[in-house]
């Protein structure tokens, strides 16, 4: 049964189901609006994907941001290199890009090739059209708070945007809440507790050495899990009444075999979802929850740079 706001309440589950594939479909159609008033004004944000080599999950995602970008009305631009490319070409393409008024977004897939430095790769981006957030300079903006200036990274962006949406349908203040977040990533666990802490929450930093882990998740009003470990987060840790950010994507082994005979997998998150879903006041789903957010917000900070970019 939908509720309202992008929540779903299961007839057989506790907890709202907060359907990020609803709620970034709906940031997408803001984003589009205001790149139609921004397009009409003279300006027309672009986007422009970096993609080495051949791994099928990153084509997958590459695919898929390019699809929203062309969706928002964005002027695209995808550069497929071969997996010998070395760095110093790679380099090279985003000083040319840096260089390019008609881009004001520059992503690079990760992982890059062996033998490429990534670190130098994504220092090299413009922090101005860094819209992973990657870079020291917005890395550094974050973590001072001057978040009206960063460009926060995509995935903590999102999760945080679900995360407010769930506590204003809960009728949830976020302020002094305690917050815990299982993974210590820059790319998702550090920047998340920096944006947990402009929220007013009490914040932790968990992660998979953390000395007895259930009793830490226990006390969280707020529970983001980010660790890249199927099911490592039990229901029975999850204080009742929580909310539960599941960042996991985990590729599992399923049931059966599939058309050409492999074995079948499926996805799965951080959190045993359907016990937490018994305790938990909202939580997300794994596939559907943050991960349709993830590409959203990309183009909600590619729209940003080009608006920043227009001054």
């Amino acid at each position: 049964m939908k509720t309202d706001e992008g929540l779903i309440r299961s007839p057989d589950q506790n907890a709202l189901i907060i359907d990020g594939k609803s709620i970034a479909q709906s940031l997408l159609q803001k984003v589009a609006a205001s790149a139609a008033a921004l397009i009409a004004a003279g300006v027309r944000p672009g986007l422009a994907v970096v993609l080495v080599g051949e791994d099928p999950a990153s084509r997958v995602y590459v695919k898929s941001k390019g699809k929203a970008a062309e969706t928002c009305g964005f002027h695209s631009v995808q550069h497929n290199l071969p997996a010998t490319t070395n760095e110093a070409d790679l380099v090279a393409l985003v000083e040319s890009l840096n260089a390019d008024p008609l881009i004001h977004g520059i992503l690079v897939q990760l992982p890059l090739p062996a033998g490429i430095n990534s670190t130098r790769v994504l220092e090299t981006i413009s922090p101005a059209k860094d819209v992973d957030g990657f870079h020291p300079v917005n890395a550094g903006l974050l973590a001072i708070g001057d978040i009206a200036r960063a460009l926060v990274p995509c995935t903590p962006a999102g999760s945080m945007f679900l995360l407010r949406r769930a506590a204003r349908s809960l009728g949830v203040d976020l302020a002094g809440k305690e917050a815990v977040v299982v993974g210590r990533s820059n790319i998702v666990g550090k920047p998340m507790a920096q944006l947990l802490l402009a929220e007013n929450c009490t914040v932790t930093i968990a992660h998979s050495r953390t000395a007895d882990l259930a009793s830490t998740v226990a006390r969280a009003d707020i529970l983001v899990a980010a660790v890249g470990r199927p099911q490592m987060i039990a229901g029975a840790w999850i204080k009742p009444g929580a909310i539960v950010v599941d960042v996991g994507i985990n590729r599992v082994p399923g049931q059966g075999v599939d058309a050409t005979g492999r074995p079948q997998t499926r996805l799965d998150g951080d959190v045993d979802y359907t016990a937490a879903a018994a305790r938990a006041a909202a939580i997300t789903p794994v596939p559907g929850g943050v991960g349709p957010m993830t590409i959203a917000t990309l183009m909600s900070n590619t729209l940003t740079a080009a608006r920043r970019g227009a001054g």
